[in-house]
């Protein structure tokens, strides 16, 4: 049977997928980020009723989430190795469950038969002459975890871009098509926080990258923000978990090139994108543009082959030893260590790295009150996502310190020193009651 007839022999409704595949005490796993197979949620969402146990094994999702609604208790169960804005309700009061990973090793759990897979819900583009669709927009979390699943069940979407790289899957291997038609949603990176701060965040970010680098940029508003400063810069390239918009000003500007990556050469190398329609009509068959398994991009040790390799995350706070909390508030689970770790090991290992974590150096609380986001301790019960051991350039829109090779003392004034001015003086004199100074 060719590709195209054995397409057509397994096309069916979303509906009768789920009931055809799902049964209760099964594990799931659901593509994410802008990827969402939203026909196939729904359906699984309606048939939930008559289902008892599900476990369903996700990271970061966009989009609406009914399937943590409190109706679902018993029916449909999130666990979540990286908690985002939809489910996080749901997981700080107890209907949906956390389980920390690295973002390198999350395609892991399931490839090496930790979490075994009984369905996967995936979004692909449709099918070449060949029979392969590509994943698309959302490669890096997928493509090991659904080739580890016992039954495989896509939506295929006419309007999901057709990434390259180790992107593809043959029809042969869907146990079930759902044809679709309909936009992959749009992420912008919006702005969060003050521009004024932003900006002078990102500026001093930008100092620190050089001619040649390779570059990660997490998610958020500071990592966007850097590429509007490096118009100046010359043959930059990207290794990174995600990217977006911005980077096609800076391949258009004829900065970014990645020609002097030291590892895939010519290539913007990545697991998923977020963006705009702008951006999923960029990617299409764009052959710059190589996407791959998170383990493969997300690799310290692959990371670390990129020399000059630039990896710039946020956080939530930073004490003065230089420990780095971006996954939790206190004892209250928010996000996930994500790519953190994975990246500023690998930048930090990388010939010429330059491992940033950058943050605002206040937050202004619901009441109206700031805090300090340097502080002399992690609040009780904060997860300490990358460690001191690891830390080495924190930046705020006062300045950068650079930790590596300094002392706790060293790094207490360093750190105080690019502190909002109004806790400076608090923070000196925690930081002697502590003996940091």
């Amino acid at each position: 049977m060719n590709a195209a007839a054995l397409y057509q022999s397994r096309v069916t409704t979303a509906a009768d997928a789920i009931k055809k595949t799902v049964r209760s005490g099964n594990r799931i796993f659901l593509t994410g980020n802008v990827s969402v197979p939203t026909a196939l949620l729904a359906a699984l969402v309606q048939h939930a009723p008559d289902l008892q146990d599900i476990e369903i094994c996700q990271a970061l999702t966009i989009g609406g989430a009914d399937y943590v609604k409190p109706e679902m208790e018993g029916h449909l169960r999130v666990n979540s190795m990286f908690i985002s804005a939809n489910i996080r309700k749901a997981v700080q009061e107890g209907r949906a469950d956390f389980t920390p990973v690295l973002l390198s090793e999350f395609p892991l759990l399931f490839k090496r038969g930790i979490l075994p897979i009984d369905v996967a819900l995936i979004h692909v583009s449709t099918p070449d002459e060949h029979g392969f669709c590509s994943l698309g927009v959302e490669v890096g979390l997928t493509k090991s975890a659904a080739e580890s699943a016992r039954v495989i069940v896509a939506e295929v979407n006419e309007q999901m871009p057709r990434t390259l790289g180790d992107a593809f899957i043959h029809v042969s291997r869907l146990n079930h098509i759902v044809p679709v038609n309909y936009p992959i949603p749009e992420h912008k990176m919006t702005a969060e926080g003050d521009m004024n701060i932003i900006q002078g965040i990102a500026g001093h970010v930008a100092s620190l990258i050089p001619d040649g680098a390779t570059m990660q940029l997490g998610i958020g508003s500071i990592p966007d923000a850097v590429l509007k400063f490096l118009m100046d810069k010359r043959d930059l390239g990207i290794h990174t978990e995600l990217f977006s918009d911005g980077v096609i000003d800076l391949v258009n500007a004829g900065v970014l090139t990645n020609a002097r990556k030291s590892l895939h050469p010519g290539k913007i190398v990545a697991g998923f994108i977020l963006g705009t329609q702008k951006l999923y009509d960029w990617v299409n068959d764009n052959p710059m543009v190589e996407m791959h398994p998170t383990e493969y991009v997300n690799d310290p040790f692959i990371i670390a082959q990129n020399e000059r390799m630039v990896a710039v995350n946020s956080a939530i706070e930073v004490d003065l030893t230089g420990q780095v909390c971006a996954d939790s508030i206190g004892p209250k689970l928010y996000s996930g260590v994500g790519g953190q770790l994975d990246f500023i090991y690998g930048a930090s290992r990388s010939k010429g790295g330059v491992p940033v974590i950058a943050l605002p150096s206040a937050a202004v609380m619901r009441d109206g009150a700031s805090i300090s986001k340097i502080t002399a301790m992690l609040k009780p019960g904060a997860g300490v996502v990358t460690s001191r051991n690891h830390v080495r350039f924190i930046v705020t829109e006062y300045g950068i310190a650079d930790l590596y090779g300094k002392t706790i003392r060293q790094r207490a004034q360093a750190l105080i020193a690019i502190a909002h001015p109004q806790f400076r003086e608090d923070l000196t004199r925690q930081a002697r009651e502590l003996h940091y100074l």
